[in-house]
């Protein structure tokens, strides 16, 4: 499964250059509002070391990384609810993603116009829910005028259905976004077939200035408070600088992120967090030909994580030799792990956790 995300914000926030350093697709970026029309679509690999340590120990010809899907969506500005700039086409662009990257401006820069005038991040991470709540809003409307139609022949669970809506309703109307609604046991399901916008999961992602590096400065702090509030995380990133590093080898990358005092760089730190935010895992598969990661929701059992490399693993699935890869570094092969005794054999029920490395068995 491809973690999907829609990278969201006003004009002019960093969103085209934030997407041109994760997918290298080179989309346009420029000083004015709605240069980005249709939304630009990229995969990005998934930095992760032990692949390439995997890869290393079992001679593979080939490593091939899990991947992040990105959608760049162009600027909303208020309004966009109703049609302003490009409004309806991007709000629905944004209905057609896992989770919300929402960019904010959090840099001051003269020669970057801001639709706003100026750069105040609570203000443009309000301007943008509002718009999503808007959408909603008027999307549950339509949901509500089209059952309570239908609820007047007397069908219980329509009623039952209707009332539900226009509890969600209510709530949205309150200025709530929809993942935070108080629902009951079983609402989940319910809540997501209405494919509300402000149901999706977000990171915000404080773009600075590469002055504020590495804690960001007070905008970002700004950022971080709001997302704290809505238990959600805040990775501070400088779009210019993620873009020089981008270009370098590992050793001048090392000395720059030395230099700026960053363990990693931000689009590092900012797919680990997105894999967190949907509760995501990587588990690893690996050989002479390949050794290659792949991603399932954290809770998945062995014959549905089989199914992600081929719907026939699952349907014939007998066990899983698994172990995790820190073991399988120590030990140095697989043989060498099964003569230990830390290879194991695990059966339909075992839920897979993240860094384990597996060789399916199945019937063809």
């Amino acid at each position: 499964m491809a973690l999907r995300c829609g990278i969201a914000g006003l004009p002019n926030v960093g969103k085209s250059s934030l997407f041109n350093v994760l997918s290298g697709a080179g989309a346009r970026s420029e000083n004015y509002p709605f240069c980005t029309i249709e939304p630009n679509v990229g995969m990005a690999p998934v930095p992760d070391d032990r692949l390439r340590r995997l890869t290393a120990l079992s001679g593979s010809a080939k490593a091939t990384p899990a991947a992040v899907e990105y959608v760049d969506i162009a600027g909303l500005v208020a309004g966009a609810s109703k049609g302003e700039g490009l409004g309806n086409r991007f709000l629905g662009h944004i209905r057609e993603v896992d989770a919300i990257v929402h960019v904010v401006r959090c840099f001051e820069d003269p020669d970057v116009t801001h639709v706003s005038g100026s750069v105040d991040p609570a203000r443009d991470i309000e301007t943008v829910d509002t718009e999503l709540l808007l959408k909603d809003l008027e999307s549950l409307e339509r949901r509500i005028e089209k059952m309570a139609k239908q609820a007047k022949g007397g069908d219980r669970a329509l009623r039952e259905e209707l009332a539900f809506v226009e509890r969600v309703y209510a709530h949205v109307g309150a200025g709530k976004p929809a993942r935070a609604f108080p629902g009951r046991p079983g609402d989940e399901a319910r809540l997501a077939s209405l494919f509300l916008l402000s149901a999706k999961p977000v990171l915000y992602v404080a773009n600075v200035a590469e002055a504020d590096l590495p804690g960001g400065g007070p905008h970002a702090a700004v950022v971080r408070q709001i997302a704290a509030a809505e238990g959600f995380s805040c990775v501070v990133v400088c779009a210019d600088i993620e873009a020089q590093l981008a270009g370098l080898n590992d050793e001048e990358r090392a000395a720059w992120l030395e230099e700026l005092g960053l363990e990693a760089p931000g689009m590092d730190r900012f797919v680990a967090a997105g894999y967190a935010l949907l509760n995501l895992i990587t588990f690893f598969t690996t050989g002479p030909k390949e050794t290659r990661a792949w991603t399932v929701a954290r809770g998945t059992r062995a014959p549905a994580a089989a199914g992600v490399i081929h719907s026939d693993f699952e349907r014939g699935f007998i066990r899983a030799e698994t172990i995790q890869c820190e073991e399988f570094f120590r030990y140095g092969s697989e043989a060498a792990a099964r003569e230990a005794g830390v290879l194991r054999a695990e059966g339909k029920e075992y839920v897979v956790a993240d860094g384990d490395v597996i060789l399916f068995r199945f019937n063809v």
